[in-house]
């Protein structure tokens, strides 16, 4: 008989025991995936099975219930499946025959290969923000207007550790959604999540991922300071520029507006009377973009902790005037418009268009 039906024969025999008897079952083979398991539509994905004896053929099979469906048998301890389709989509193991015994190991651990791509991409926000402080708590939601029966978040950088919700779905008019708790939140959680939907018909067969969603730590160091030059007259189409100052030379300064990045710098503050300071250019203005600003800092060795935010930035969009900021003392000031009566607001408005044209 041949070396690959009594390798298949007698992994068989294995499988459907209550106990194995090999010789090699103490010596428990292990199968991966690289370079995930999670692989996309059309994508590859290579398995290989691991054994601390030295084994002289491998085989590599998926299991149904108790079927079992052979991928690869030979001497090399790896395959490679390339291209990737649905119906891959399932649990592996392995098994080798030992060169010093002749005789088959016990099975490996069952290994899930996850096929993504096959419906349409969720997806995934952070309430009340995705910048945390430390020992705070945040709510992950995955969002789909189809109706999926399951969802499943996972860490970029941590695949084998996707954990799927079994309960505490929510369902709108138009979408269902499932909520993820975290925290209290600690530097272990900081990094890149997504989520996936499913079916409980095909547990293994995922929607595409969601677009990635970064999770930050912030208050690890000082917060820096925010400031900015506006021109009360500024015109629409012009750029704003703000100055994001620390005692720190931070690799990376963050800028977000109302709680959305807003712009990075990435090569690192320049020095500026005592000071490390970065520069933002925000615009052309179309409209003025007003809103609440701050910015952090953070190093390229741990991107997912940042400074405390700086004391915010109240910028106003009215009409075509910026007024809460000007050069000089006090921040905030209030339009005449506001304060004036309309004929008042209105030669104001003309006097100081002509000052700007004449600037200029």
């Amino acid at each position: 008989m041949a070396p690959k039906l009594i390798t298949l024969l007698g992994l068989g025999f294995c499988l459907n025991q209550k106990i194995c008897t090999h010789v090699g079952a103490q010596d428990e083979l292990s199968l991966s995936a690289w370079p995930s398991p999670l692989v996309p539509l059309g994508g590859h994905v290579t398995l290989s099975c691991h054994s601390r004896l030295q084994c002289v053929m491998f085989t590599i099979f998926q299991t149904t219930g108790n079927r079992i469906r052979e991928l690869y048998t030979g001497l090399s301890n790896h395959v490679t499946i390339n291209p990737v389709t649905p119906g891959h989509a399932g649990t592996y193991r392995c098994a080798g025959i030992y060169k010093h015994t002749s005789k088959l190991s016990a099975g490996s651990k069952s290994l899930n290969i996850i096929v993504t791509g096959l419906f349409t991409k969720p997806s995934i926000s952070a309430h009340p923000s995705s910048l945390v402080h430390t020992g705070a708590r945040v709510s992950l939601r995955c969002r789909s207007p189809l109706a999926f029966d399951a969802f499943v978040l996972y860490k970029e950088e941590h695949k084998q550790h996707s954990r799927q919700l079994d309960e505490g779905m929510e369902a709108g008019s138009h979408y269902v959604q499932a909520v993820f708790s975290m925290g209290p939140i600690t530097p272990a959680h900081a990094g890149t999540y997504r989520c996936c939907g499913s079916f409980n018909r095909s547990p293994y067969e995922w929607s595409a991922p969601s677009d990635p969603l970064d999770i930050v730590i912030t208050g690890k160091y000082k917060k820096p300071s925010l400031s900015t030059q506006v021109d009360p007259m500024m015109r629409l189409g012009e750029k704003l520029t703000f100055f994001c100052s620390s005692e720190i030379s931070f690799d990376r300064y963050h800028l977000f507006r109302d709680g959305v990045a807003h712009g990075q710098w990435l090569s690192g503050g320049q020095r500026h009377s005592g000071a490390f300071q970065a520069h933002f250019s925000v615009g052309p203005a179309t409209p003025v973009p007003g809103g609440t600003y701050r910015c952090y800092g953070s190093f390229n060795d741990s991107p997912y902790e940042w400074s405390a935010p700086s004391d915010p930035l109240h910028l106003c969009k009215t009409l075509r005037v910026l007024l809460c900021h000007s050069r000089n003392p006090p921040l905030n000031l209030t339009p005449p418009w506001q304060t004036q009566s309309p004929w008042k607001a209105t030669r104001w408005m003309k006097r100081a268009l002509q000052r700007k044209r004449h600037r200029s």
